[in-house]
């Protein structure tokens, strides 16, 4: 089996949302300083690196993290390729694509990758996400996962439209897909949350098998 990581390292340098408190790794003891141990602190925004949206993201009494069957978050996913002259992904783009019939789950590579937005610390707000019109084709055609390799889902200035539509009908996000190296085509997702109760986002290790 061959298993390819598509979850972003956390680590200092990562992008962080405008406004947001972004991930903090400090250190609380090192062996080197006359520690007994090296003891390491983790401190993150939920919707850092590679990450879930639960309902509740923006759903007011919406499904946390914990809420989302794990069948949901694996099973067989299509890579989708956006060509990079495409700043936004609307439904008349998706409508032109070859999208397996009964497919559930949609990982889309874009420009985001080309230009290897992930390993940039300055958060670049020109990324690729979907229009509201591509939020709603993938609820009219039940998928039931819709990744992106940024930040997120939609675009930086637009209203919450795309995320309302998505996670008021039930399909989970995945943000922040490190898709560099990853051909199109069907695979295996396995995305794993970290089991946090009561929290609508949360980060994920996510592989493809194939």
């Amino acid at each position: 089996m061959n298993i390819i990581d598509i979850s972003v390292p956390l680590s200092n340098n990562l992008p962080t949302w405008p406004g947001g408190y972004g991930l903090h790794i400090s250190s609380l003891q090192k062996i080197e300083d006359g520690s007994e141990a090296n003891v390491s602190r983790l401190d993150l925004d939920v919707h850092s690196g590679t990450h879930i949206d639960a309902p509740l993201h923006f759903v007011a009494d919406g499904k946390t993290t914990n809420d989302i069957p794990l069948q949901t978050l694996c099973g067989e996913a299509q890579i989708i390729k956006i060509e990079d002259s495409w700043s936004v992904i609307t439904a008349e783009l998706l409508d032109q694509l070859s999208i397996h019939k009964g497919i559930k789950r949609l990982l889309f590579k874009t420009a985001n990758s080309t230009n290897q937005l992930w390993t940039k610390k300055e958060f670049d707000i020109s990324y690729v996400a979907l229009s509201a019109c591509a939020a709603q084709w993938v609820v009219d055609h039940q998928i039931q996962l819709v990744g992106i390799d940024y930040c997120s889902i939609q675009k930086f200035f637009d209203p919450v439209d795309t995320h309302q539509i998505l996670l008021k009908n039930a399909v989970i996000i995945l943000e922040g897909l490190d898709l560099l190296h990853v051909e199109e085509g069907i695979y295996q997702l396995i995305c794993l949350p970290l089991k946090v109760e009561g929290i609508e986002g949360v980060p994920v290790r996510a592989i493809l098998t194939i």
